[in-house]
């Protein structure tokens, strides 16, 4: 199937604007971390408890909030889940569940049903926190010296550099929307690295086999060459892959959509960078080397 017709796209020229472009957001991203304390971090990493409660009727959520502050909740953040009489409390309170379930009674009277409580403490939340950046760093590292092996240095140096772009693009973003970054956020983050390196990996490929059939060509004429021929391939798996993730984030209930969301991010900077970062980058560390490419 050929979603688009033979493609002629200079996107080696385009380099210049397109990096603009990245930096932009990365600063933008950065600049919010930086202003906010970091990201937003959920109890997974902080330590606190999350519980889900269901009303007999509709409640207002500024109301709950004071009426909350006044026994021991001071500071909760409450925000309605899937259904108005339905809402999902998170404190840093980190009581046992029958603690949580008499403090809340003492609050709201018999008007609720306690659905779940979930309590992570402060020491675990620290723990899990330095084992999602060790996990991160570690596929970086494991990513970069694979390449190295089956490519070189500079498509390694490329790849990675593109991954690490998605990567800081994908939480600036979470930054700027205030969202929280839970466990399942760091799960979607090696998925987007996953995903990015898997389609860097076959415009690579393509790149290689180019390289010996055009001798007479530059190099920067064999990565266009290249990125156009898989151009097509490129659009036909986002698009498929968005479609599903899409379907995830609209219908698949509150408990995921910010993974989709993660995802929906993801997939959209992995297909930019796999196309405007990876193959330029490593075109242009290859040029500035004394190896065997030609300029």
């Amino acid at each position: 199937m050929r979603f688009l017709s033979k493609t002629n796209i200079d996107f080696i020229s385009k380099q210049k604007l397109t990096g603009l472009l990245s930096i932009v957001l990365i600063i933008a991203g950065i600049a919010s971390l930086i202003m906010k304390g970091g990201p937003l971090l959920s109890i997974d990493f902080t330590g606190g408890t999350v519980a889900q409660i269901k009303f007999e009727k509709p409640v207002e959520l500024g109301q709950l909030r004071n009426t909350l502050s006044d026994y021991g909740f001071k500071g909760a953040e409450i925000v309605e889940f899937g259904s108005p009489d339905e809402v999902l409390i998170k404190t840093q309170f980190t009581g046992s569940s029958s603690e949580i379930s008499e403090k809340l009674t003492l609050a709201l009277g018999k008007t609720f049903i306690l659905r779940r409580v979930e309590s992570v403490g402060p020491k675990i939340g620290k723990e899990l926190q330095s084992d999602a950046l060790k996990a991160i760093g570690l596929a970086l590292l494991l990513i970069l010296i694979y390449i190295t092996f089956r490519f070189d240095r500079y498509y390694a140096l490329g790849s990675v550099m593109a991954l690490i772009h998605d990567v800081l693009i994908t939480l600036g973003v979470f930054s700027l929307l205030d969202y929280e970054i839970n466990l399942s956020i760091i799960a979607a983050f090696l998925t987007i690295v996953g995903y990015s390196l898997n389609d860097t990996i076959v415009v690579f490929d393509r790149i290689r086999e180019n390289i010996p059939k055009f001798m007479k060509k530059t190099l920067n004429d064999v990565v266009n060459i290249s990125l156009n021929e898989t151009l097509n391939r490129t659009v036909i798996t986002s698009l498929t892959t968005m479609m599903v993730v899409v379907i995830l984030f609209i219908w698949g209930g509150k408990v995921i959509n910010l993974f989709a969301f993660a995802l929906i991010v993801g997939i959209f900077i992995g297909t930019y960078s796999s196309l405007f970062v990876a193959s330029p980058v490593m075109a242009y560390f290859e040029k500035r080397s004394a190896g065997p490419y030609r300029k």
